[in-house]
C-alpha cells in the first residue's frame, strides 16, 4: 500500500496548507489585522468590479456561507462596503474602502516576501514544470 507522502495530491494539499499557515502567521506577527482569505477577497473585488459573492467564492475556492461570513467581518472592519443593488434588492454591490485599499498596499511587500521564502531553492525551470503540471491536472479534472 502506498504511503501518504508518496501521493502527489496529498503533497500538493500539504504544501498549500503549510504555505497558508506560514503566510497567516507572518501577517499576525507583523501586526496586520487581515487574514489570507480576507486579502484574497479584497483582491478579487479590486480586480473584478461588480463581481458577485458567488463569483468570489468560485474565484477563491470558498463556499457561499464562508464568503458571506468573511465579507461581514470585512464590512465591520471597514475594508469593504456592501450596498444593495439599485435595480435588484436581492443583489449587493461590494466596494473596497480606502482602508481596504491601504491594507492591500501595505501587505503587498509581505506577500512577496512570503512567496520568496516559500519558493527558496526552487529554480525557474522547476516552477515552470510544476505550473504546467498543475494546469494539466486542473484541466484533466475539469474535463472529466
Amino acid at each position: 500500500m502506498e504511503k501518504l507522502d508518496s501521493i502527489i495530491f496529498y503533497n500538493i494539499d500539504k504544501a498549500i496548507r503549510a504555505y497558508r499557515n506560514y503566510a497567516q502567521r507572518q501577517l499576525k506577527t507583523k501586526g496586520f489585522k487581515i487574514t489570507i482569505d480576507q486579502w484574497l477577497i479584497i483582491k478579487a473585488i479590486l480586480e473584478n468590479p461588480g463581481i458577485t459573492q458567488n463569483e468570489i467564492g468560485d474565484l477563491v475556492f470558498k463556499d457561499n456561507a464562508s464568503v458571506t461570513r468573511i465579507i461581514d467581518l470585512m464590512v465591520k472592519s471597514e475594508y469593504i462596503i456592501r450596498q444593495v443593488h439599485a435595480k435588484d434588492r436581492r443583489k449587493t454591490n461590494l466596494e473596497v474602502t480606502k482602508s481596504g485599499k491601504k491594507i492591500i498596499k501595505d501587505v503587498q511587500k509581505l506577500v512577496e516576501d512570503n512567496r520568496k521564502t516559500a519558493l527558496e531553492g526552487i529554480t525557474n525551470e522547476e516552477l515552470q514544470i510544476m505550473n504546467t503540471a498543475l494546469l494539466k491536472i486542473t484541466k484533466n479534472s475539469l474535463n472529466h
